[in-house]
Protein backbone atom coordinates (compact mmCIF):
# COMPACT_ATOMS: atom_id res chain seq x y z
CA UNK A 1 0.00 0.00 0.00
CA UNK A 2 0.78 3.08 -0.65
CA UNK A 3 1.38 6.94 1.60
CA UNK A 4 -1.85 6.70 3.72
CA UNK A 5 -3.97 10.03 3.45
CA UNK A 6 -6.34 10.60 6.45
CA UNK A 7 -8.92 13.47 5.98
CA UNK A 8 -9.24 15.15 9.12
CA UNK A 9 -12.71 16.22 9.68
CA UNK A 10 -12.37 16.43 13.28
CA UNK A 11 -15.02 19.26 15.05
CA UNK A 12 -15.69 20.50 11.35
CA UNK A 13 -19.03 19.03 11.43
CA UNK A 14 -19.94 21.74 14.53
CA UNK A 15 -22.07 18.52 16.06
CA UNK A 16 -24.19 18.46 13.26
CA UNK A 17 -24.63 14.53 11.95
CA UNK A 18 -25.61 15.88 8.60
CA UNK A 19 -22.30 18.24 7.98
CA UNK A 20 -20.72 14.95 9.62
CA UNK A 21 -21.66 12.71 6.66
CA UNK A 22 -21.38 15.19 4.07
CA UNK A 23 -17.66 15.38 4.86
CA UNK A 24 -17.50 11.42 4.73
CA UNK A 25 -19.14 11.76 1.12
CA UNK A 26 -16.34 14.55 0.17
CA UNK A 27 -13.68 12.42 1.45
CA UNK A 28 -14.32 9.37 -0.39
CA UNK A 29 -14.61 12.27 -3.49
CA UNK A 30 -11.51 13.15 -2.56
CA UNK A 31 -9.72 10.11 -2.66
CA UNK A 32 -8.68 9.87 0.93
CA UNK A 33 -8.01 6.44 2.70
CA UNK A 34 -9.68 7.65 5.86
CA UNK A 35 -11.38 9.95 7.37
CA UNK A 36 -10.77 11.06 10.98
CA UNK A 37 -13.06 12.16 14.12
CA UNK A 38 -12.99 13.03 17.35
CA UNK A 39 -14.48 11.60 20.45
CA UNK A 40 -14.59 12.80 23.55
CA UNK A 41 -16.63 13.56 26.56
CA UNK A 42 -16.20 17.14 27.36
CA UNK A 43 -16.27 17.19 31.32
CA UNK A 44 -13.16 14.74 31.31
CA UNK A 45 -11.58 16.50 28.55
CA UNK A 46 -10.85 19.84 30.37
CA UNK A 47 -11.76 21.73 33.28
CA UNK A 48 -14.13 24.59 33.48
CA UNK A 49 -11.41 26.68 34.08
CA UNK A 50 -9.50 25.82 30.95
CA UNK A 51 -8.81 28.71 28.70
CA UNK A 52 -9.08 28.48 24.73
CA UNK A 53 -6.02 28.18 22.86
CA UNK A 54 -5.19 31.65 20.94
CA UNK A 55 -6.31 30.87 17.70
CA UNK A 56 -9.44 29.11 19.35
CA UNK A 57 -9.97 32.58 20.60
CA UNK A 58 -9.58 34.30 16.89
CA UNK A 59 -12.08 31.97 15.25
CA UNK A 60 -14.61 31.26 17.84
CA UNK A 61 -14.35 34.64 20.44
CA UNK A 62 -13.39 34.43 23.85
CA UNK A 63 -17.18 34.88 25.69
CA UNK A 64 -17.48 31.39 26.22
CA UNK A 65 -15.02 28.32 28.32
CA UNK A 66 -13.45 26.03 25.78
CA UNK A 67 -15.25 23.39 28.14
CA UNK A 68 -18.44 25.23 26.89
CA UNK A 69 -17.08 25.50 22.72
CA UNK A 70 -16.03 21.45 22.98
CA UNK A 71 -19.94 20.48 24.48
CA UNK A 72 -21.65 22.04 21.54
CA UNK A 73 -18.90 20.28 19.12
CA UNK A 74 -19.43 16.69 20.77
CA UNK A 75 -21.28 13.93 18.98
CA UNK A 76 -22.99 11.20 20.70
CA UNK A 77 -21.27 7.93 21.18
CA UNK A 78 -24.34 6.63 19.02
CA UNK A 79 -23.80 9.53 16.19
CA UNK A 80 -20.32 7.28 16.19
CA UNK A 81 -21.71 3.69 15.84
CA UNK A 82 -24.39 5.49 12.67
CA UNK A 83 -20.77 6.96 11.12
CA UNK A 84 -18.88 3.91 11.28
CA UNK A 85 -21.29 2.09 9.56
CA UNK A 86 -22.02 5.24 6.76
CA UNK A 87 -18.11 4.96 6.31
CA UNK A 88 -18.34 1.48 5.40
CA UNK A 89 -21.02 2.36 2.53
CA UNK A 90 -19.84 4.84 1.68
CA UNK A 91 -15.99 2.91 1.07
CA UNK A 92 -13.56 4.65 2.97
CA UNK A 93 -11.75 3.79 6.39
CA UNK A 94 -13.54 5.39 9.91
CA UNK A 95 -11.19 6.31 12.88
CA UNK A 96 -11.65 8.72 15.33
CA UNK A 97 -9.58 10.23 18.24
CA UNK A 98 -9.91 9.79 21.34
CA UNK A 99 -9.49 12.47 23.97
CA UNK A 100 -10.38 10.43 27.68
CA UNK A 101 -10.56 7.25 29.07
CA UNK A 102 -13.78 6.44 28.69
CA UNK A 103 -13.55 7.28 25.06
CA UNK A 104 -10.64 4.82 24.59
CA UNK A 105 -12.90 2.35 25.77
CA UNK A 106 -15.86 2.99 23.73
CA UNK A 107 -14.02 3.53 20.32
CA UNK A 108 -11.77 -0.04 21.26
CA UNK A 109 -15.30 -1.66 20.63
CA UNK A 110 -15.85 -0.47 17.43
CA UNK A 111 -13.06 -2.00 16.09
CA UNK A 112 -11.08 0.26 14.08
CA UNK A 113 -7.95 -0.30 12.05
CA UNK A 114 -5.76 1.73 14.12
CA UNK A 115 -5.18 4.55 16.89
CA UNK A 116 -4.59 8.30 15.72
CA UNK A 117 -3.20 9.77 19.19
CA UNK A 118 -3.25 13.60 19.25
CA UNK A 119 0.01 15.36 20.46
CA UNK A 120 -1.76 16.98 23.51
CA UNK A 121 -1.46 13.01 24.79
CA UNK A 122 2.15 12.47 24.16
CA UNK A 123 2.58 13.04 27.98
CA UNK A 124 -0.24 11.50 29.40
CA UNK A 125 0.89 8.22 30.84
CA UNK A 126 -2.67 6.51 31.93
CA UNK A 127 -4.08 7.14 28.82
CA UNK A 128 -1.20 5.71 26.93
CA UNK A 129 -1.28 2.80 29.12
CA UNK A 130 -4.98 2.37 28.47
CA UNK A 131 -4.44 2.70 24.39
CA UNK A 132 -1.24 0.30 24.53
CA UNK A 133 -3.60 -2.55 26.24
CA UNK A 134 -5.53 -3.06 23.50
CA UNK A 135 -2.64 -3.81 21.41
CA UNK A 136 -3.80 -1.81 18.56
CA UNK A 137 -1.53 -0.33 15.53
CA UNK A 138 -1.21 3.21 16.76
CA UNK A 139 -0.81 6.70 14.48
CA UNK A 140 0.76 9.21 16.91
CA UNK A 141 1.40 13.03 16.07
CA UNK A 142 4.03 14.46 17.87
CA UNK A 143 3.57 18.21 18.14
CA UNK A 144 4.84 20.10 20.71
CA UNK A 145 7.33 17.44 21.49
CA UNK A 146 10.91 16.86 22.44
CA UNK A 147 12.88 14.13 21.03
CA UNK A 148 12.81 12.39 24.91
CA UNK A 149 9.19 12.68 25.15
CA UNK A 150 8.50 10.87 22.15
CA UNK A 151 10.50 8.20 23.04
CA UNK A 152 9.49 7.95 26.46
CA UNK A 153 5.67 7.70 24.82
CA UNK A 154 6.80 4.71 22.93
CA UNK A 155 8.62 2.97 25.99
CA UNK A 156 4.62 3.20 27.45
CA UNK A 157 3.09 2.05 24.85
CA UNK A 158 5.50 -0.56 23.96
CA UNK A 159 5.69 -2.21 27.91
CA UNK A 160 1.92 -2.26 27.57
CA UNK A 161 1.56 -4.47 24.71
CA UNK A 162 1.61 -1.77 21.13
CA UNK A 163 4.66 -2.09 19.34
CA UNK A 164 3.14 -1.24 15.58
CA UNK A 165 3.73 2.44 16.04
CA UNK A 166 3.86 5.10 13.02
CA UNK A 167 5.27 8.35 14.41
CA UNK A 168 3.84 11.65 12.30
CA UNK A 169 6.21 14.89 12.67
CA UNK A 170 3.46 17.36 13.67
CA UNK A 171 3.58 21.86 14.66
CA UNK A 172 0.67 21.89 16.92
CA UNK A 173 0.00 25.80 15.65
CA UNK A 174 -3.24 26.40 13.47
CA UNK A 175 -2.33 27.62 11.07
CA UNK A 176 1.38 27.05 11.37
CA UNK A 177 3.71 29.32 9.65
CA UNK A 178 6.08 27.81 7.21
CA UNK A 179 8.81 28.69 9.08
CA UNK A 180 8.14 26.29 12.02
CA UNK A 181 7.76 23.23 9.85
CA UNK A 182 10.98 22.26 10.22
CA UNK A 183 10.08 19.15 7.66
CA UNK A 184 13.53 17.91 7.99
CA UNK A 185 13.05 16.57 11.31
CA UNK A 186 11.48 13.42 9.99
CA UNK A 187 14.86 12.61 8.77
CA UNK A 188 15.95 12.73 12.57
CA UNK A 189 13.01 10.87 13.81
CA UNK A 190 13.46 8.14 11.06
CA UNK A 191 17.12 7.63 12.52
CA UNK A 192 16.27 7.81 16.06
CA UNK A 193 12.95 6.20 16.66
CA UNK A 194 13.45 3.51 14.41
CA UNK A 195 10.04 3.82 13.30
CA UNK A 196 8.01 4.76 10.18
CA UNK A 197 7.25 8.22 9.87
CA UNK A 198 4.69 10.31 8.84
CA UNK A 199 3.58 13.63 8.25
CA UNK A 200 0.26 15.43 10.33
CA UNK A 201 -0.17 19.38 9.08
CA UNK A 202 -1.37 22.29 9.87
CA UNK A 203 -0.02 25.04 7.29
CA UNK A 204 -1.98 26.60 4.81
CA UNK A 205 -2.34 25.11 1.45
CA UNK A 206 -0.71 21.81 0.49
CA UNK A 207 2.66 21.85 -0.46
CA UNK A 208 4.24 21.38 2.79
CA UNK A 209 2.50 17.49 3.36
CA UNK A 210 3.58 16.90 -0.87
CA UNK A 211 6.92 18.03 0.50
CA UNK A 212 6.99 15.71 2.94
CA UNK A 213 5.41 12.35 1.47
CA UNK A 214 8.52 13.53 -1.42
CA UNK A 215 11.34 12.95 2.24
CA UNK A 216 9.13 9.57 2.87
CA UNK A 217 6.44 10.10 4.74
CA UNK A 218 4.19 6.87 4.43
CA UNK A 219 1.08 8.34 6.92
CA UNK A 220 -0.22 12.13 5.83
CA UNK A 221 -2.74 13.76 7.83
CA UNK A 222 -4.63 16.85 6.69
CA UNK A 223 -8.11 18.77 8.21
CA UNK A 224 -10.76 19.88 5.90
CA UNK A 225 -13.84 21.39 5.96
CA UNK A 226 -16.68 22.07 3.94
CA UNK A 227 -16.32 25.45 4.06
CA UNK A 228 -13.56 27.85 5.65
CA UNK A 229 -16.10 29.89 6.42
CA UNK A 230 -17.80 28.42 8.75
CA UNK A 231 -18.07 28.90 12.37
CA UNK A 232 -15.75 26.93 14.06
CA UNK A 233 -12.06 26.48 15.66
CA UNK A 234 -10.41 24.80 12.95
CA UNK A 235 -12.35 26.00 9.82
CA UNK A 236 -9.87 28.14 9.14
CA UNK A 237 -6.80 26.00 8.94
CA UNK A 238 -8.31 23.43 7.00
CA UNK A 239 -8.73 22.31 3.25
CA UNK A 240 -11.68 22.23 1.44
CA UNK A 241 -13.01 19.97 -0.70
CA UNK A 242 -11.55 20.72 -3.80
CA UNK A 243 -8.00 21.58 -2.20
CA UNK A 244 -8.12 18.15 -0.57
CA UNK A 245 -8.82 16.12 -4.21
CA UNK A 246 -5.95 18.42 -5.34
CA UNK A 247 -3.31 17.20 -2.43
CA UNK A 248 -4.67 13.71 -2.47
CA UNK A 249 -4.02 13.86 -6.30
CA UNK A 250 -0.36 15.52 -6.03
CA UNK A 251 0.32 13.17 -3.70
CA UNK A 252 -0.26 10.30 -5.64
CA UNK A 253 1.31 11.57 -8.73
CA UNK A 254 4.78 12.62 -5.89
CA UNK A 255 4.45 8.74 -4.77
CA UNK A 256 4.89 7.21 -8.26
CA UNK A 257 7.43 9.96 -8.91
CA UNK A 258 9.71 8.43 -5.94
CA UNK A 259 10.84 5.21 -7.64
CA UNK A 260 12.69 2.32 -6.95
CA UNK A 261 15.47 4.54 -6.01
CA UNK A 262 17.72 2.99 -8.04
CA UNK A 263 19.22 5.12 -10.93
CA UNK A 264 18.72 3.66 -14.49
CA UNK A 265 16.85 4.17 -17.28
CA UNK A 266 13.35 3.69 -17.50
CA UNK A 267 11.08 2.07 -20.14
CA UNK A 268 10.32 5.15 -21.44
CA UNK A 269 12.95 6.96 -21.98
CA UNK A 270 14.48 3.99 -24.67
CA UNK A 271 13.05 5.61 -27.86
CA UNK A 272 14.85 9.21 -27.31
CA UNK A 273 18.30 7.39 -26.74
CA UNK A 274 18.83 7.76 -31.04
CA UNK A 275 16.86 11.02 -30.52
CA UNK A 276 19.17 12.91 -28.05
CA UNK A 277 22.63 11.55 -27.99
CA UNK A 278 25.17 11.38 -30.64
CA UNK A 279 27.40 9.50 -32.49
CA UNK A 280 30.66 9.69 -34.87
CA UNK A 281 30.05 11.16 -38.53
CA UNK A 282 31.85 12.23 -41.42
CA UNK A 283 32.81 16.31 -40.86
CA UNK A 284 33.75 15.96 -44.57
CA UNK A 285 33.49 13.66 -47.31
CA UNK A 286 35.98 11.54 -47.01
CA UNK A 287 37.81 8.64 -49.32
CA UNK A 288 38.33 4.80 -48.92
CA UNK A 289 41.33 4.17 -47.46
CA UNK A 290 42.00 7.67 -45.81
CA UNK A 291 42.87 7.84 -41.92
CA UNK A 292 40.26 8.19 -39.61
CA UNK A 293 41.44 12.02 -37.56
CA UNK A 294 40.17 15.13 -35.57
CA UNK A 295 40.39 17.08 -38.62
CA UNK A 296 37.91 14.52 -40.69
CA UNK A 297 35.35 13.39 -37.91
CA UNK A 298 32.96 14.85 -35.75
CA UNK A 299 29.96 13.89 -33.23
CA UNK A 300 26.32 14.73 -34.17
CA UNK A 301 22.82 13.43 -33.54
CA UNK A 302 21.63 10.84 -34.03
CA UNK A 303 22.52 8.70 -31.90
CA UNK A 304 22.20 5.41 -33.84
CA UNK A 305 25.81 5.02 -34.92
CA UNK A 306 29.24 4.20 -33.00
CA UNK A 307 29.42 6.57 -29.37
CA UNK A 308 31.37 9.25 -29.36
CA UNK A 309 32.98 7.55 -25.90
CA UNK A 310 34.96 5.42 -28.64
CA UNK A 311 36.00 8.22 -30.02
CA UNK A 312 39.85 7.24 -29.30
CA UNK A 313 39.30 3.29 -30.85
CA UNK A 314 38.25 4.96 -34.44
CA UNK A 315 40.90 8.32 -34.70
CA UNK A 316 44.01 6.08 -36.95
CA UNK A 317 41.92 3.42 -38.31
CA UNK A 318 41.29 3.19 -42.05
CA UNK A 319 37.88 4.56 -43.90
CA UNK A 320 37.09 1.03 -45.17
CA UNK A 321 34.47 2.81 -47.74
CA UNK A 322 33.77 6.25 -49.07
CA UNK A 323 31.84 8.83 -46.96
CA UNK A 324 29.59 11.97 -47.43
CA UNK A 325 29.55 14.70 -45.16
CA UNK A 326 27.64 14.01 -41.66
CA UNK A 327 27.42 9.88 -42.64
CA UNK A 328 27.46 7.67 -40.11
CA UNK A 329 30.94 5.77 -39.34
Amino acid sequence: MGVLIIAEAGVNHNGSMALAKEMVEKAKDAGADYIKFQTFVPEKLVSRFAEKADYQKKTTGSDQSQLEMLQNLALTRQNFVELKKYCEEVGIGFISTPFDLESIAFLDGLDMDFWKLPSGEITNLPYLEAIGKTKRKVVMSTGMCEMEEIQAAIRILEKNGTSDITVLHCNTEYPTPFSDVNLLAMNQMKEVLKKPIGYSDHTVGIEVPIAAVALGAVVIEKHFTLDKTMEGPDHKASLEPEELKAMVMAIRNIEKSLGDGKKHRSESENRNIGIARKSIVAGCDIKKGEVFSPENLTVKRPGTGISPMQWYDILGTTAQRDYVKDELI
